[in-house]
Parts: C-alpha cells; structure tokens; sequence
C-alpha cells in the first residue's frame, strides 16, 4: 500500500464537489497574502468564488458575461503585482477565451490563475456543449502555461495555495458533480509531481483527475485477477513529472492512460510522447474517444464511453498480454 495518508475507499467513499476545495483554498491563500485577487465572469457561485468575494468585496471583481474581458483584466492584475485568480466554467474559459489567454497571459508570462470548472463528464445533465473535454490539450499546447487537473476537492485546496505561491501562469481544471475523496490533509501535493498511490509490477496506470479513483477500482480488480497494477497519479499535466513515470514503466513495461478528457492531446498523448522518446513499451489510452459528451449520470456516462474501472481493468489485460 502506498505510504501517501490516503483515505479509505474501500467501502463507500466520502463524495465532495472538486470545486468546493478551490473555494475554501482560494479564501485562505487570500488570508496569507493581500496581493491575491479575483474575478468572475457571472458565474461566482458556481465557480465556488463567493467565499473569497465575501470576505474580501474590495479584491473581487465581477466581470459579468465576458470571458475574453475576463482573462485580459487578469493579465493587467498581474502586470501590476496582483496575484489573479480568474473562473468560469471550462467551456467558455478558456474554451471561448484561448486566443486571449495565449496573447495577454501566455506570451507575456503573466501568472495569471485560470480557473475551468464544470469540465469534463461530471458536468452531467448539461450535456455536451457544457461538458468541456478538450481544456487540457488546448492549455497544454500554450508555452508557459502550467496544467493542473486535481484528483479530489482537498487536493484542489492544496493546489489552489500552491498557484498562489508559483510564478507561472496557472491552469486548474475542477469537476461540477460530487466526486470521491481519496486523499487526507496529509497527503503531499506540489506542482510537477506525480505520486504512486498504489505500488505494483505488472502493468503502470497512469490516472489524472477524478479519473484516479477509477484506477484505484480498477487495480483492485486487477488484484484478483493475479495481476499487481502500479497507480500513478499525476495532477499536473504539465510540466510533467517524467522521473516518476519512467520510473515505474521500467519496473512494469507497459501502460494505460485514464483521463476524463478527450483521448487526443491530453494525457495520454503527453505520455506517449515521454515514452516514444526514451522506452517504447504497449500503451493503451482511455479517454473520450473523439467524441463529444452527451446528456446523463456521470456514472452512467462514465460507463458509455469505456471511462470505469471494467473497462480499465480489460486495457490492462491488453497491455500486459503484448509484453
């Protein structure tokens, strides 16, 4: 078992929204540092920004129904020695706002903090034009830009302190619906790592965001099935923490990828490219399939689109079996 303070998911797992960390983390890297500012586009609440608007009125700013303006008042914040935070659901930022974010954020390196909620499947029954799957491949092409996908709501708490303190801009990406906690006040986050949640030697799965919980699932099947899966989890994108996934794919020789995202550019495609460049080895990718979201329960989507543990455990038997 890993050594990491995990929390017990061996029953029925305690459930929060990953948003709620960002808003409690907001509101306490504003108690440490003064400079730490935010802003919305009309959606404060949903966003999970209203504690911080509360109790600091003075540093927030409500931009209403304008991401492009949203992001470019965060890029002029930072220029002036702020620390912005700017949200709004995925979709729109930097779904409809990329070109803003590239040209005043990204080339100027301003360390704005752009905050995607509502993304992926766990949008649920908004369906597919609010089920934003192509957030990581869009802010993992952009130079400069730090990519972040937490795996429960305390590690968005931790994250969203530690993007206060980095100097880079910042992507965070947080789900709608409830999802499981799997880490404690104990487990170690820091930007560029990735962390071995579950120790193994035949096959290397490499997990992002609420996607972590299903790997977790899925090795436990595995573990029935005479077959030890390594679970890395990897909450930043980018840079990526390539010393801990070599690391392990030179004990297992093979891999599958989970992410919540589209199957091209994201994750999956972030390690194939590590691995075609220094040890090629089976992969399997598991992610949208280029397509996009429809309308459901998260769980019952999950399972339409071969995103849960049943279907992780039978990429595993794939890989395994070609080494």
């Amino acid at each position: 078992m890993s050594n990491l303070h995990l929390a017990d998911i061996s029953g029925e797992p305690t459930r929060e929204p990953i948003r709620k960390g960002f808003g409690r983390g907001l509101l306490a890297a504003g108690k440490l540092d003064i400079n730490v500012v935010a802003a919305c586009a009309d959606l404060t609440d949903s966003t999970q920004m209203g504690l911080f608007r509360d109790n600091f009125p003075e540093r927030f700013i409500e931009i209403g129904i304008a991401e492009q303006n949203l992001v470019t008042v965060g890029a002029g914040l930072a220029a002036a020695g702020k620390i912005p935070f700017v949200s709004s659901y995925a979709a729109f930022s930097p779904g409809r706002n990329w070109e803003q974010i590239r040209t005043t954020i990204c080339l100027n390196d301003r360390h704005v903090k752009i905050i995607g909620s509502h993304a992926g499947l766990y949008t649920g029954k908004d369906g597919a034009t609010h089920q934003m799957l192509e957030d990581i491949a869009l802010m993992r092409v952009l130079p400069n830009m730090v990519v972040i996908v937490p795996g429960d709501s305390l590690e968005a708490e931790k994250a969203t302190l530690a993007m206060a303190k980095d100097l880079r801009p910042n992507y965070m990406r947080l789900a709608r619906e409830p999802t499981p906690v799997l880490t404690t006040a104990e487990t170690p986050f820091e930007i560029g790592t990735a962390y071995v949640y579950e120790p193994g030697a035949d096959v290397t799965i490499i997990a992002t965001g609420t996607m972590t919980y299903h790997a977790l699932r899925a090795a436990e099947l595995l573990y029935k099935d005479g077959i030890e899966a390594e679970v890395v989890h990897v909450p930043t994108i980018k840079p990526l923490d390539s010393a801990t996934i070599l690391k392990s794919v030179r004990k297992t020789k093979c891999v599958v990828t989970v992410e919540e995202a589209q199957i091209i550019g994201g994750l999956g495609g972030a390690v194939a490219e590590l691995l075609g460049e220094n040890f090629p080895v089976p992969l399997k990718r598991i992610g949208m399939p280029d397509h996009f979201g429809e309308s459901g329960d998260p769980d019952e989507l999950l399972t339409h689109f071969g995103l849960d543990a049943s279907h992780i455990r039978l990429a595993a038997h794939e890989v395994t079996a070609k080494k």
